[in-house]
């Protein structure tokens, strides 16, 4: 019995349940904000876009299309929305990586090993 206590107290099984509970309402937003979007393209162009009743050749690809429209709006509010400002703040908190002011360059690297080596053989 302690072992599944142990595992039911892991960390990062307490991180995934987390994890999941706040994907699954930020699927709520997701989805509704992508919802706002088509309807505003519904008012631009003047029609509800849904392609559920396109066919080709016979066959039903509209609900295909429709989703493939839902998924890349979707995918743009996640990037446009939570990565590129993520990204942004992090490195913008992050430290800067010391400069190595002076360093010298490969070609005074170079220079100097020359100096030694043509000092050594005299």
């Amino acid at each position: 019995m302690t072992g599944f206590k142990d595992f039911l107290m892991r960390g990062n099984l307490i991180e995934v349940a987390i994890a999941f509970i706040i994907g699954a309402v930020f699927g709520d937003v997701t989805k509704s904000f992508t919802q706002l979007v088509m309807d505003v393209i519904a008012k631009v162009i003047g029609g509800n876009p849904d392609f559920s009743s396109v066919t080709i050749g016979g066959v039903n690809v509209g609900v295909f299309i429709t989703s493939v429209i839902s998924f890349v709006i979707t995918a743009a509010v996640v990037y446009f929305g939570i990565v590129l400002p993520y990204n942004r703040l992090k490195e913008r908190l992050s430290k800067p990586a010391p400069e190595e002011a002076g360093a010298p360059t490969s070609e005074e690297l170079l220079g100097e090993i020359r100096d030694i080596l043509a000092a050594q053989s005299k």
